[in-house]
């Protein structure tokens, strides 16, 4: 068992192809994979109907921005990670704590790192 064994894990993610491999890591980790997402308004629609454990967001959804649904995932305090190929001068400073994988990754690492944000 690993600490995403049983958590609802959102993905945002408009690479189809990276949302796979994703998607495929995360149930190999026992997780619960919400979406995955590839759009802003995909992302608000499902977190209208559901509440994550921790969540991963791409911070550029074909040129639009996912902080919105960040913004919505701080105010209910679940934790994220931004994976991202612009690093992390791409955050908004009102996200700047949060972790930041740099793409591309490895699988492995984003599960390491989204298991650490689940106590």
């Amino acid at each position: 068992m690993t600490r995403l064994t049983g958590r609802r894990v959102l993905v945002v993610e408009d690479e189809a192809l990276v949302a796979m491999l994703v998607e495929d890591a995360l149930l190999d980790a026992g997780a619960a994979v919400l979406g995955p997402a590839a759009t802003v308004s995909e992302a608000l629609l499902l977190l209208d109907r559901e509440n994550p454990d921790v969540a991963v967001l791409d911070l550029n959804l074909a040129g639009e921005t996912s902080t919105p649904v960040a913004d919505v995932l701080a105010k209910r305090g679940v934790p994220f990670v931004v994976a991202t190929g612009y690093g992390a001068e791409g955050l908004p400073p009102s996200h700047a704590h949060v972790p930041v994988l740099a793409k591309p990754y490895d699988p492995d690492d984003l599960t390491a790192a989204l298991g650490r944000l689940c106590n």
